[in-house]
């Protein structure tokens, strides 16, 4: 935990703009200012989204030796069995959205789940874990807008309650449904919680 002039500030280790403007945009519902740092790590293969952010934010804290947290997220299709899963960012630069919505060509089933895991670790130990999950669907074609604020898969996943596709909603409005936001606002009540008792 760090301070500044104007309050909390706490550390996000990624390389993904995308991502931290949305979380940047949550923590300061909690009062929390942050920064991103930028480390190169490895990144276990494993099915389950929970290891691989426990695991990152370990390497990440060895290496920069800053309490920090990491996010690890993706995108579970039901009629492909649960693919991309955890593997989503590396599908998506292989595949893209065209390529996803191929592999759905003629599916009836189009539920999909996107997952988020939030992993922090700092001085004092093991690293902890946040996660959140939306609910949604494929759609049958990409649908966004001209806003650069979407990323990945955005623009062909509908979440449950929305009529919009993640690419088509403004940050706010995809921080009422997203994965990230809810695994985000459980880390951040954590984390407020932990550092009053500190002070």
């Amino acid at each position: 935990m760090s301070t500044y002039s104007g309050g909390k500030l706490v550390f996000f280790a990624s390389g993904n703009m995308h991502k931290y403007n949305e979380i940047r945009a949550m923590l300061t519902e909690y009062g929390l200012a942050s920064a991103m740092l930028r480390i190169k790590g490895t990144e276990i293969q494993s099915d389950s989204i929970r290891e691989i952010a426990l695991d990152s934010a370990k390497n990440a804290f060895k290496q920069s030796r800053v309490s920090l947290f990491v996010e690890d997220a993706g995108l579970f299709v039901d009629a492909l069995n649960g693919f991309p899963g955890p593997y989503a960012a590396f599908v998506y630069k292989t595949l893209d959205n065209q390529g996803l919505l191929k592999l759905m060509e003629g599916a009836t089933n189009r539920r999909a789940v996107f997952r988020s895991a939030i992993a922090y670790c700092d001085k004092d130990g093991a690293p902890v874990c946040f996660e959140g999950e939306t609910e949604g669907e494929i759609t049958t074609a990409e649908r966004k807008t001209d806003a650069k604020t979407a990323f990945g898969f955005d623009p062909i996943f509908k979440p449950l309650g929305s009529e919009k596709t993640f690419a088509q909603m403004k940050i706010d409005e995809k921080n009422a449904f997203s994965h990230r936001a809810i695994a985000v606002r459980k880390f951040s009540e954590w984390y407020t919680k932990r550092y009053r008792r500190r002070i």
